[in-house]
């Protein structure tokens, strides 16, 4: 009874780190069927048999191939028995429910992990390429995960120069960055040229092809106004801008308390790129940004 009990307790354990959330089983040494976890993720989802199919539907059009699409029927069939679906259905659940494909194959048994396992086990007789990576796992990349302490985060700079560590982390979580064509940025801490549009401390991309200050009134909202990234004698820059014969005018949000500033183009500043994108923290400390607009309206 007590070895029962301790595989009940292991399971759970597995099932909450699988799916992040508490799955009970059901007595004391019976354990769910595959089905029944399948229909635990999809009720947890909020969805319907039906919802299921409907957004299978769309796999199944996209990829040109029926075998994708899972019917309302056969999804109950497989969450009431041991039925197993083949893997173009298991492909579609994966996308549907957010799991893994590899967790997925899990709850009927197949752990891809266990591949280069027995791939070692046997050996063939003639030389051939191999991998050493769990089939169905997100190869890790280096992004930046620590910043150079020697570095102030309080003007805007280029990532480049103010990354002090390079990390592995999945690939998956940056898939939508553009890292061979952009260039990021970073606002600084007490850079508030185009506050609150962009606060301190927000990451910005910039598409360096874009070098040319379009001119001014060719956009209906400040939304669609250009923003460019520039880079001056002592440091960088972010904000609208004008460029009239060779004077450039960095121009601030209109709720910034900073002024409106006129350089020398292309002597004392260039353009290093538009603004394409952003990843910003909207719970940002407003408190010190409020102070920090008091102070300079006070030296206005």
């Amino acid at each position: 009874m007590q070895a029962a009990t301790q595989k009940s307790q292991e399971l759970n354990s597995s099932l909450t780190v699988q799916f992040g959330s508490h799955v009970s089983v059901g007595r004391v040494g019976e354990l769910i069927l595959p089905g029944e976890r399948l229909r635990n993720i999809r009720a947890r989802l909020g969805l319907t048999t039906r919802d299921v199919e409907a957004y299978s539907r769309r796999i199944s059009n996209e990829e040109e191939n029926e075998d994708y699409c899972i019917s309302s029927a056969w999804l109950t069939q497989v969450e009431n028995t041991g039925s197993v679906p083949g893997v173009h259905k298991i492909f579609s659940l994966s996308v549907i429910y957010r799991q893994s494909f590899g967790d997925l194959l899990r709850l009927f048994g197949v752990d891809l992990a266990k591949i280069e396992t027995h791939r070692l086990l046997m050996p063939l007789p003639n030389a051939h390429l191999t991998t050493f990576r769990p089939a169905g796992e997100n190869p890790p990349v280096f992004f930046p995960v620590h910043f150079n302490l020697g570095s102030s985060l309080n003007g805007t700079n280029l990532l480049s120069r103010i990354v002090g560590l390079w990390g592995e982390i999945p690939i998956a979580l940056i898939s939508n960055l553009d890292l061979k064509h952009s260039t990021y940025g970073f606002i600084g801490f007490k850079d508030f040229m185009m506050y609150p549009f962009l606060r301190p401390g927000t990451f910005v991309q910039i598409d360096g092809c874009s070098t040319k200050v379009q001119k001014k009134g060719v956009w209906r909202t400040q939304f669609d106004r250009p923003i460019y990234f520039v880079e001056e004698r002592d440091g960088y820059a972010c904000a609208w801008c004008e460029l009239e014969g060779r004077e450039l005018r960095l121009i601030p949000h209109p709720c910034s308390p900073c002024a409106t500033r006129f350089l020398r183009f292309p002597d004392e500043a260039e353009i290093v790129g538009r603004v394409t994108g952003i990843a910003m923290q909207l719970s940002s400390p407003v408190q010190e940004a409020e102070v920090h607009i008091a102070t300079c309206a006070g030296q206005l």
